[in-house]
């Protein structure tokens, strides 16, 4: 290969590495989602106010409560995450097929990619994990700089 095609390669990674380390570490500060006029929180509330369902997201939100494990079926750590908004959102983190987070406490920011399901107390986030399948999206949970998926 000619020296300038190498370079010009390498330049091209360069800028993807720079950009990906800017934008994952302006995502990973939550600026994106302590307004409430936020895309993501305004797609929550409009979802919950239609009770629209079964659709991937992800967002923020401030640990309200940690919730006692679901050992029916597969297990699932629980908690409660408040948005910006208001509106609470269930956790439910497969435990059978990603890790526990082991350190969560209320106060503590979580972000979020899963499923939503509508509820009457706010929705539930699940699928925040891979699919063994491979058909699914695959869902992540991000806590203090740590992803579980």
């Amino acid at each position: 290969m000619e020296k300038g095609v190498l370079m010009q390669k390498l330049y091209l990674n360069v800028l993807i590495i720079v950009a990906v380390f800017f934008g994952w570490n302006y995502f990973d500060s939550g600026q994106q989602y302590d307004d409430p006029s936020n895309p993501v929180v305004t797609a929550l509330s409009d979802a919950f106010q239609n009770r629209r369902s079964n659709f991937q997201i992800e967002g923020e939100g401030e640990v309200l409560r940690v919730l006692s494990d679901d050992i029916d079926g597969s297990r699932h750590q629980r908690f409660i995450l408040e948005l910006v908004s208001g509106q609470t959102l269930l956790v439910a983190h497969n435990i059978d097929l990603a890790p526990r987070i082991s350190t969560i406490k209320e106060g503590d920011l979580v972000s979020f990619n899963g499923e939503y399901e509508w509820n009457p107390q706010g929705g539930v986030i699940h699928w925040t994990h891979h699919d063994p399948r491979g058909i699914h999206a695959t869902g992540w949970l991000r806590h203090k700089g740590r992803i579980y998926q």
